[in-house]
Protein backbone atom coordinates (compact mmCIF):
# COMPACT_ATOMS: atom_id res chain seq x y z
CA UNK A 1 0.00 0.00 0.00
CA UNK A 2 1.76 3.12 -1.23
CA UNK A 3 -1.04 5.71 -1.17
CA UNK A 4 -1.88 6.58 2.43
CA UNK A 5 -4.48 8.98 3.77
CA UNK A 6 -4.13 10.40 7.28
CA UNK A 7 -7.09 12.21 8.81
CA UNK A 8 -6.22 14.70 11.54
CA UNK A 9 -3.23 17.04 11.46
CA UNK A 10 -2.64 16.98 15.21
CA UNK A 11 0.43 15.53 16.91
CA UNK A 12 -0.58 11.90 16.32
CA UNK A 13 -1.76 12.37 12.74
CA UNK A 14 1.35 14.24 11.65
CA UNK A 15 3.53 11.67 13.43
CA UNK A 16 1.91 8.77 11.56
CA UNK A 17 2.23 10.75 8.30
CA UNK A 18 5.96 11.16 8.93
CA UNK A 19 6.38 7.41 9.56
CA UNK A 20 4.52 6.54 6.34
CA UNK A 21 6.46 9.07 4.24
CA UNK A 22 9.81 7.89 5.58
CA UNK A 23 8.77 4.33 4.66
CA UNK A 24 8.38 5.39 1.02
CA UNK A 25 4.66 6.05 0.87
CA UNK A 26 2.82 8.92 -0.79
CA UNK A 27 0.78 10.54 1.99
CA UNK A 28 -2.15 12.94 2.06
CA UNK A 29 -3.02 14.57 5.39
CA UNK A 30 -6.62 15.75 5.67
CA UNK A 31 -7.83 18.22 8.27
CA UNK A 32 -10.87 20.50 8.18
CA UNK A 33 -8.68 23.30 9.55
CA UNK A 34 -6.32 24.81 6.99
CA UNK A 35 -4.31 26.40 9.81
CA UNK A 36 -3.80 22.94 11.36
CA UNK A 37 -2.48 21.73 8.01
CA UNK A 38 -0.07 24.67 7.80
CA UNK A 39 1.10 24.07 11.37
CA UNK A 40 1.65 20.36 10.63
CA UNK A 41 3.68 21.21 7.53
CA UNK A 42 5.84 23.68 9.46
CA UNK A 43 6.32 21.19 12.29
CA UNK A 44 7.49 18.51 9.86
CA UNK A 45 9.98 20.97 8.35
CA UNK A 46 11.49 21.59 11.79
CA UNK A 47 11.67 17.86 12.53
CA UNK A 48 13.38 17.16 9.22
CA UNK A 49 15.89 19.96 9.87
CA UNK A 50 16.76 18.46 13.27
CA UNK A 51 17.22 15.01 11.73
CA UNK A 52 19.57 16.49 9.12
CA UNK A 53 21.54 18.31 11.85
CA UNK A 54 21.94 15.04 13.75
CA UNK A 55 23.05 13.25 10.55
CA UNK A 56 20.08 10.88 10.81
CA UNK A 57 19.07 11.68 7.22
CA UNK A 58 20.54 13.68 4.35
CA UNK A 59 19.22 17.06 3.16
CA UNK A 60 18.01 15.40 -0.04
CA UNK A 61 16.13 12.76 1.93
CA UNK A 62 14.52 15.46 4.06
CA UNK A 63 13.25 17.21 0.92
CA UNK A 64 12.01 13.92 -0.51
CA UNK A 65 10.10 13.01 2.66
CA UNK A 66 8.51 16.47 2.88
CA UNK A 67 7.51 16.39 -0.79
CA UNK A 68 5.86 12.98 -0.19
CA UNK A 69 3.22 14.56 2.05
CA UNK A 70 0.36 16.70 0.75
CA UNK A 71 -2.00 18.62 3.03
CA UNK A 72 -5.65 19.32 2.27
CA UNK A 73 -8.98 20.27 3.80
CA UNK A 74 -10.95 18.61 0.99
CA UNK A 75 -12.23 15.06 1.53
CA UNK A 76 -12.12 14.27 -2.19
CA UNK A 77 -8.33 14.66 -2.19
CA UNK A 78 -7.86 11.33 -0.37
CA UNK A 79 -10.20 9.33 -2.64
CA UNK A 80 -7.31 7.39 -4.24
CA UNK A 81 -5.90 6.17 -0.90
CA UNK A 82 -5.30 2.45 -0.41
CA UNK A 83 -5.15 2.81 3.39
CA UNK A 84 -6.68 5.58 5.50
CA UNK A 85 -5.81 6.03 9.18
CA UNK A 86 -7.96 8.42 11.18
CA UNK A 87 -6.47 10.23 14.18
CA UNK A 88 -9.28 12.60 15.14
CA UNK A 89 -10.96 13.32 18.49
CA UNK A 90 -11.79 10.28 20.70
CA UNK A 91 -15.54 10.41 20.08
CA UNK A 92 -17.30 7.38 18.61
CA UNK A 93 -20.05 9.35 16.86
CA UNK A 94 -17.52 11.69 15.23
CA UNK A 95 -15.52 8.71 13.96
CA UNK A 96 -18.65 6.91 12.71
CA UNK A 97 -19.70 9.99 10.73
CA UNK A 98 -16.20 10.34 9.33
CA UNK A 99 -16.05 6.72 8.14
CA UNK A 100 -19.53 6.97 6.59
CA UNK A 101 -18.38 10.03 4.63
CA UNK A 102 -15.16 8.26 3.60
CA UNK A 103 -17.09 5.33 2.14
CA UNK A 104 -18.74 7.77 -0.28
CA UNK A 105 -15.40 8.81 -1.82
CA UNK A 106 -12.93 5.90 -1.53
CA UNK A 107 -12.81 2.63 -3.46
CA UNK A 108 -14.33 -0.56 -2.06
CA UNK A 109 -10.81 -1.97 -1.59
CA UNK A 110 -9.53 0.93 0.54
CA UNK A 111 -8.75 -0.17 4.10
CA UNK A 112 -10.18 2.05 6.84
CA UNK A 113 -8.19 2.12 10.09
CA UNK A 114 -8.75 3.93 13.37
CA UNK A 115 -6.02 5.03 15.76
CA UNK A 116 -8.41 4.94 18.71
CA UNK A 117 -6.88 3.95 22.03
CA UNK A 118 -10.07 3.08 23.90
CA UNK A 119 -13.17 3.03 21.67
CA UNK A 120 -14.83 -0.07 20.18
CA UNK A 121 -13.50 -0.82 16.70
CA UNK A 122 -16.37 -3.29 16.25
CA UNK A 123 -18.92 -0.54 16.89
CA UNK A 124 -17.14 1.74 14.42
CA UNK A 125 -17.07 -1.01 11.78
CA UNK A 126 -20.79 -1.62 12.28
CA UNK A 127 -21.48 1.91 11.04
CA UNK A 128 -19.83 1.12 7.67
CA UNK A 129 -21.30 -0.45 4.53
CA UNK A 130 -18.19 -2.62 4.21
CA UNK A 131 -17.26 -3.42 7.84
CA UNK A 132 -14.83 -6.20 6.91
CA UNK A 133 -12.24 -3.62 5.79
CA UNK A 134 -12.23 -1.76 9.13
CA UNK A 135 -9.62 -2.39 11.84
CA UNK A 136 -7.59 -0.57 14.47
CA UNK A 137 -4.00 0.56 13.99
CA UNK A 138 -3.16 2.03 17.38
CA UNK A 139 0.14 3.94 17.31
CA UNK A 140 1.78 5.31 20.44
CA UNK A 141 2.87 8.91 20.88
CA UNK A 142 5.26 10.09 19.52
CA UNK A 143 4.57 7.83 16.54
CA UNK A 144 7.98 8.29 14.84
CA UNK A 145 9.82 7.17 18.01
CA UNK A 146 7.56 4.58 19.62
CA UNK A 147 7.92 1.23 17.83
CA UNK A 148 4.68 -0.47 18.88
CA UNK A 149 1.46 -0.61 16.83
CA UNK A 150 -1.53 -2.56 18.15
CA UNK A 151 -3.31 -4.19 15.19
CA UNK A 152 -6.88 -4.49 16.46
CA UNK A 153 -9.33 -6.88 14.82
CA UNK A 154 -12.99 -5.93 15.03
CA UNK A 155 -15.50 -8.77 15.05
CA UNK A 156 -16.08 -8.05 11.35
CA UNK A 157 -12.45 -7.54 10.21
CA UNK A 158 -11.35 -9.72 7.30
CA UNK A 159 -8.37 -11.88 8.32
CA UNK A 160 -6.50 -11.13 5.09
CA UNK A 161 -6.82 -7.38 5.67
CA UNK A 162 -5.45 -7.83 9.19
CA UNK A 163 -2.47 -9.81 7.82
CA UNK A 164 -1.90 -7.20 5.08
CA UNK A 165 -1.87 -4.34 7.59
CA UNK A 166 0.39 -6.25 9.98
CA UNK A 167 2.89 -6.67 7.15
CA UNK A 168 2.49 -3.00 6.22
CA UNK A 169 3.39 -1.95 9.76
CA UNK A 170 6.48 -4.15 9.62
CA UNK A 171 7.39 -2.52 6.30
CA UNK A 172 7.10 0.86 8.04
CA UNK A 173 9.66 -0.31 10.60
CA UNK A 174 7.13 -0.80 13.39
CA UNK A 175 6.56 -3.68 15.82
CA UNK A 176 2.96 -4.84 15.31
CA UNK A 177 1.09 -6.95 17.86
CA UNK A 178 -2.23 -8.65 17.19
CA UNK A 179 -5.07 -7.98 19.62
CA UNK A 180 -8.78 -8.70 19.89
CA UNK A 181 -11.10 -5.69 20.09
CA UNK A 182 -11.70 -5.32 23.83
CA UNK A 183 -11.56 -2.23 26.08
CA UNK A 184 -8.05 -0.83 26.31
CA UNK A 185 -6.66 -3.45 23.87
CA UNK A 186 -3.35 -4.68 25.38
CA UNK A 187 -1.39 -1.72 26.71
CA UNK A 188 -4.17 0.50 28.09
CA UNK A 189 -5.77 -2.52 29.74
CA UNK A 190 -2.72 -4.27 31.18
CA UNK A 191 -1.15 -0.99 32.38
CA UNK A 192 -4.18 0.07 34.46
CA UNK A 193 -2.80 -1.37 37.75
CA UNK A 194 0.41 0.62 37.36
CA UNK A 195 -1.67 3.72 38.02
CA UNK A 196 -4.64 2.23 39.87
CA UNK A 197 -2.74 0.22 42.46
CA UNK A 198 -0.29 3.07 43.07
CA UNK A 199 -3.26 5.33 43.79
CA UNK A 200 -4.80 2.67 46.04
CA UNK A 201 -1.51 2.38 47.98
CA UNK A 202 -1.55 6.16 48.45
CA UNK A 203 -5.25 6.34 49.36
CA UNK A 204 -4.97 3.73 52.12
CA UNK A 205 -1.67 5.01 53.53
CA UNK A 206 -0.09 1.62 52.88
CA UNK A 207 2.85 0.78 55.13
CA UNK A 208 2.50 4.04 57.05
CA UNK A 209 2.85 6.29 53.98
CA UNK A 210 1.70 9.85 54.68
CA UNK A 211 -1.18 11.09 52.54
CA UNK A 212 1.00 13.87 51.18
CA UNK A 213 3.10 14.52 48.10
CA UNK A 214 5.97 12.66 49.81
CA UNK A 215 3.94 9.46 49.33
CA UNK A 216 3.80 10.07 45.55
CA UNK A 217 7.57 10.57 45.57
CA UNK A 218 8.12 7.40 47.63
CA UNK A 219 6.00 5.22 45.34
CA UNK A 220 7.73 6.68 42.27
CA UNK A 221 11.13 6.10 43.90
CA UNK A 222 10.25 2.46 44.66
CA UNK A 223 9.07 1.72 41.13
CA UNK A 224 12.08 3.33 39.43
CA UNK A 225 14.93 2.52 41.81
CA UNK A 226 13.80 -0.94 42.95
CA UNK A 227 11.38 -1.97 40.20
CA UNK A 228 13.56 -0.45 37.41
CA UNK A 229 10.60 1.10 35.60
CA UNK A 230 11.60 4.10 33.51
CA UNK A 231 9.10 6.45 35.20
CA UNK A 232 7.11 6.17 38.41
CA UNK A 233 3.29 6.03 38.17
CA UNK A 234 2.65 9.55 39.45
CA UNK A 235 5.29 11.26 37.33
CA UNK A 236 4.06 9.21 34.36
CA UNK A 237 0.43 10.26 34.91
CA UNK A 238 1.58 13.89 35.08
CA UNK A 239 3.56 13.37 31.88
CA UNK A 240 0.65 11.73 30.00
CA UNK A 241 -1.84 14.27 31.34
CA UNK A 242 -4.24 13.54 34.19
CA UNK A 243 -7.19 14.55 32.04
CA UNK A 244 -6.27 11.82 29.54
CA UNK A 245 -5.34 9.23 32.16
CA UNK A 246 -8.53 9.70 34.18
CA UNK A 247 -10.71 9.66 31.06
CA UNK A 248 -9.16 6.40 29.84
CA UNK A 249 -9.44 4.87 33.33
CA UNK A 250 -13.12 5.77 33.53
CA UNK A 251 -13.74 4.54 29.97
CA UNK A 252 -12.11 1.16 30.65
CA UNK A 253 -14.01 0.84 33.96
CA UNK A 254 -17.37 1.53 32.29
CA UNK A 255 -16.57 -0.68 29.29
CA UNK A 256 -15.80 -3.62 31.58
CA UNK A 257 -19.25 -3.26 33.15
CA UNK A 258 -17.81 -1.68 36.29
CA UNK A 259 -15.37 -4.43 37.16
CA UNK A 260 -13.74 -3.26 40.46
CA UNK A 261 -10.26 -4.04 39.07
CA UNK A 262 -10.50 -0.89 36.94
CA UNK A 263 -12.28 1.40 39.40
CA UNK A 264 -10.95 4.99 39.35
CA UNK A 265 -9.57 6.50 42.54
CA UNK A 266 -11.25 9.42 44.33
CA UNK A 267 -7.82 11.04 44.48
CA UNK A 268 -7.53 10.63 40.71
CA UNK A 269 -10.95 12.26 40.22
CA UNK A 270 -10.09 15.10 42.59
CA UNK A 271 -6.88 15.82 40.66
CA UNK A 272 -8.92 15.84 37.43
CA UNK A 273 -11.69 18.04 38.88
CA UNK A 274 -9.11 20.55 40.14
CA UNK A 275 -7.66 20.91 36.64
CA UNK A 276 -4.32 19.54 37.81
CA UNK A 277 -3.52 17.92 34.49
CA UNK A 278 0.21 17.55 35.09
CA UNK A 279 3.18 19.08 33.33
CA UNK A 280 1.08 20.83 30.70
CA UNK A 281 -0.94 22.72 33.34
CA UNK A 282 1.97 23.30 35.73
CA UNK A 283 0.31 21.28 38.49
CA UNK A 284 -0.52 17.60 38.87
CA UNK A 285 0.48 15.15 41.54
CA UNK A 286 3.59 17.33 41.63
CA UNK A 287 4.01 21.11 41.38
CA UNK A 288 5.94 22.10 38.24
CA UNK A 289 6.37 25.80 38.97
CA UNK A 290 9.90 27.14 38.49
CA UNK A 291 10.92 27.47 42.13
CA UNK A 292 9.16 24.42 43.56
CA UNK A 293 11.57 21.89 45.08
CA UNK A 294 10.90 18.27 44.19
CA UNK A 295 9.62 16.34 47.23
CA UNK A 296 12.00 13.81 48.75
CA UNK A 297 10.91 10.17 49.01
CA UNK A 298 11.10 8.00 52.10
CA UNK A 299 13.93 5.75 50.90
CA UNK A 300 12.85 2.74 52.96
CA UNK A 301 14.00 -0.31 51.00
CA UNK A 302 11.68 -2.71 52.88
CA UNK A 303 8.60 -0.58 52.23
CA UNK A 304 9.78 0.10 48.69
CA UNK A 305 10.05 -3.62 47.91
CA UNK A 306 6.53 -4.20 49.28
CA UNK A 307 5.20 -1.45 47.00
CA UNK A 308 6.95 -2.96 43.96
CA UNK A 309 5.80 -6.50 44.78
CA UNK A 310 2.19 -5.39 45.12
CA UNK A 311 2.02 -3.34 41.92
CA UNK A 312 3.96 -5.93 39.87
CA UNK A 313 1.67 -8.71 41.17
CA UNK A 314 -1.35 -6.75 39.91
CA UNK A 315 0.31 -6.07 36.54
CA UNK A 316 1.21 -9.75 36.08
CA UNK A 317 -2.32 -10.76 37.01
CA UNK A 318 -3.78 -8.36 34.44
CA UNK A 319 -1.45 -9.64 31.72
CA UNK A 320 -2.29 -13.27 32.57
CA UNK A 321 -6.01 -12.54 32.56
CA UNK A 322 -5.77 -10.83 29.16
CA UNK A 323 -4.16 -13.99 27.81
CA UNK A 324 -6.73 -16.19 29.58
CA UNK A 325 -9.54 -14.38 27.72
CA UNK A 326 -7.78 -14.73 24.37
CA UNK A 327 -7.06 -11.03 23.93
CA UNK A 328 -3.53 -11.68 22.68
CA UNK A 329 -0.71 -14.24 22.76
CA UNK A 330 1.88 -14.38 25.54
CA UNK A 331 4.52 -13.07 23.16
CA UNK A 332 2.40 -10.14 21.94
CA UNK A 333 1.39 -9.14 25.47
CA UNK A 334 5.01 -9.02 26.61
CA UNK A 335 6.10 -7.28 23.41
CA UNK A 336 3.37 -4.67 23.82
CA UNK A 337 4.38 -3.81 27.37
CA UNK A 338 8.11 -3.58 26.66
CA UNK A 339 7.82 -1.74 23.32
CA UNK A 340 4.68 0.30 24.05
CA UNK A 341 5.35 1.54 27.59
CA UNK A 342 9.00 0.55 28.11
CA UNK A 343 8.44 -1.88 31.00
CA UNK A 344 11.75 -3.36 32.24
CA UNK A 345 10.57 -6.91 31.46
CA UNK A 346 7.70 -8.67 29.76
CA UNK A 347 5.15 -9.27 32.51
CA UNK A 348 4.57 -12.95 31.72
CA UNK A 349 8.31 -13.59 31.50
CA UNK A 350 8.57 -11.75 34.83
CA UNK A 351 5.93 -14.10 36.27
CA UNK A 352 8.09 -17.08 35.26
CA UNK A 353 11.08 -15.44 36.94
CA UNK A 354 9.24 -14.74 40.21
CA UNK A 355 7.50 -18.11 40.10
CA UNK A 356 3.82 -18.62 39.23
CA UNK A 357 2.98 -20.05 42.71
CA UNK A 358 4.49 -16.92 44.32
CA UNK A 359 2.40 -14.69 42.02
CA UNK A 360 -0.74 -16.59 43.03
CA UNK A 361 0.16 -16.32 46.72
CA UNK A 362 0.62 -12.55 46.46
CA UNK A 363 -2.84 -12.18 44.92
CA UNK A 364 -4.41 -14.49 47.49
CA UNK A 365 -2.86 -12.54 50.38
CA UNK A 366 -4.27 -9.30 48.97
CA UNK A 367 -7.69 -10.90 48.57
CA UNK A 368 -7.63 -12.31 52.11
CA UNK A 369 -6.77 -8.87 53.48
CA UNK A 370 -9.32 -6.82 51.53
CA UNK A 371 -11.98 -9.34 50.46
CA UNK A 372 -12.54 -7.40 47.24
CA UNK A 373 -13.01 -8.78 43.75
CA UNK A 374 -10.31 -6.34 42.72
CA UNK A 375 -7.79 -8.88 44.03
CA UNK A 376 -9.28 -12.10 42.69
CA UNK A 377 -6.62 -14.30 41.11
CA UNK A 378 -6.78 -15.17 37.42
CA UNK A 379 -7.89 -18.79 36.94
CA UNK A 380 -5.07 -19.18 34.41
CA UNK A 381 -2.42 -18.28 37.00
CA UNK A 382 -3.96 -20.62 39.59
CA UNK A 383 -4.17 -23.55 37.14
CA UNK A 384 -0.57 -22.95 36.00
CA UNK A 385 0.63 -22.96 39.61
CA UNK A 386 -1.17 -26.24 40.27
CA UNK A 387 0.27 -27.81 37.11
CA UNK A 388 3.75 -26.32 37.72
CA UNK A 389 3.73 -24.72 34.27
CA UNK A 390 5.44 -21.59 32.99
CA UNK A 391 4.52 -19.14 30.24
CA UNK A 392 7.77 -19.72 28.39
Amino acid sequence: MKKIGIIGAGAMGRGIAQVAAMAGCKVTVLDSSESACQEAQQSLGKIMARLVEKNKISADEAKEFQSSIDYTSRLQQISASELIIEAVVENLEVKKTLFANLEDVVSDSCVLATNTSSLSVTSLAAACRHPSRVLGLHFFNPAPLMPLVEVVSALQTDEEIKKKCTQEMQDWGKVPVSVKDTPGFIVNRVARPYYGEALRIYDEGFGGLPRTVEAFATIDWAMTEIGKFRMGPFELMDFIGNDINYTVTRSVYESFFYDPRYKPSFTQKAIFDAGYFGRKSGMGYYNYSDHQAKPKPMEDSVLGQKIVDRIVAMLIHEAADAHFWGIASEEDIDLAMTKGVNYPKGLLAWADEIGIPECVQRMDLLYEEYREDRYRCSPLLRKMAQDRRKFY
